[in-house]
C-alpha cells in the first residue's frame, strides 16, 4: 500500500511526498541506488531526502522463501561492528538491513522484495538463489541471486546487474539530466547496451533469421525488468535515461 505523504522515523523534521523519478537517485536509507517510486522530502528547503518505497514504509519482520528458517528483523543500521554484506547482491550492507539473528543472513531492504516472478505477458523471468548455468555478464555460475528467462536462455546476477547500475549512476543521473554527456553519457551507453548485446548473441544462436529480431526485442525487455527490480521499481520500465538507451540498440 503507497499514500501520497508520510511521515518517517528517519527524517522526522519534514514529511515525505510520494513521487516517480525518471532518474537515479541514492535512498537516504539503505544507501543503494534506486529509479522510479520513491518518497522524497516534501520542504520546500534545500532538505534532499529519498527513500525507495520499501524503506519508507519497511516490515518489521519478514519471511523469505529462499530462508525457510529465518526471521528476517527490519534494523535502520547494520548489527554489530564488522563489516556485512547482502546474502542477496553480495554488496555492502551500510544502512537499512533486515537481518536474521539467528543465521546472520543480511538482506537490502530491496533485495529482500524481489518479486520472484517477472512477467509481462511475454516474458517471464524468474528469481533464484542459485543457478547452474553462468551469467550472461561475469560468466561465472552461483555467486548472487539470479534472474532466468522461462526458455532458460537468459541468466543475469542481481549482483552483476547492481555492479553495472553503481559503478555508473553518477554518469547515469547527470546525462539523465543534461550534465554529464561526453565521456560519461557514453560510458553508460556502452555499458547497458553491452549488456543487452551479450544477451541477443546468446539467445540468437542457431536461431533463423525472421526470430532474430523478435528475440532480440525480448533481451532488450529482459534487461529492463532486472535493472527496473534491483533498483526498487520492478513496475518501472526505465521511462528515463536507460529506457531510451535501450531503445537505440
Amino acid at each position: 500500500m503507497k499514500y501520497n505523504e508520510i511521515s518517517h522515523f528517519n527524517h522526522p523534521k519534514h514529511k515525505l511526498r510520494f513521487e516517480h523519478s525518471e532518474f537515479p537517485f541514492k535512498c537516504d536509507g539503505c544507501k543503494e541506488v534506486g529509479i522510479g517510486s520513491r518518497y522524497k522530502c516534501s520542504s520546500n528547503t534545500s532538505c534532499d531526502y529519498d527513500l525507495h518505497t520499501q524503506c519508507a514504509m519497511p516490515s518489521q519482520t519478514l519471511y523469505h522463501p529462499f530462508y525457510k528458517k529465518c526471521s528476517f528483523q527490519f534494523m535502520s543500521h547494520p548489527p554489530g561492528t564488522t563489516a556485512r554484506y547482502c546474502n542477496a547482491c553480495e554488496k555492502d550492507v551500510t544502512g537499512f538491513v533486515y537481518h536474521c539473528k539467528a543465521c546472520g543472513f543480511d538482506l537490502h531492504p530491496c533485495c529482500a522484495k524481489l518479486p520472484m516472478v517477472l512477467d509481462d505477458g511475454e516474458v517471464q523471468l524468474y528469481l533464484y538463489r542459485k543457478v547452474s548455468s553462468p551469467c550472461h555478464r561475469c560468466g561465472r555460475k552461483g555467486r548472487s541471486w539470479s534472474y532466468r528467462s522461462a526458455c532458460k536462455n537468459y541468466n543475469l546476477h542481481v549482483a552483476c546487474v547492481r555492479e553495472m547500475l553503481v559503478e555508473n549512476w553518477h554518469e547515469l543521473y547527470y546525462a539523465g539530466r543534461g550534465g554529464g554527456g561526453g565521456r560519461g553519457g557514453r560510458k553508460v551507453e556502452m555499458s547497458v547496451l553491452g549488456l543487452k548485446n551479450v544477451l541477443h548473441s546468446e539467445h540468437n544462436k542457431g536461431k533463423k533469421k525472421k526470430k532474430v529480431k523478435k528475440c532480440c526485442e525480448i533481451a532488450g525487455l529482459a534487461v529492463q525488468f532486472v535493472i527496473s527490480a534491483v533498483l526498487g521499481d520492478p513496475t518501472a520500465i526505465i521511462a528515463g535515461i536507460v529506457g531510451s538507451l535501450m531503445s537505440r540498440a
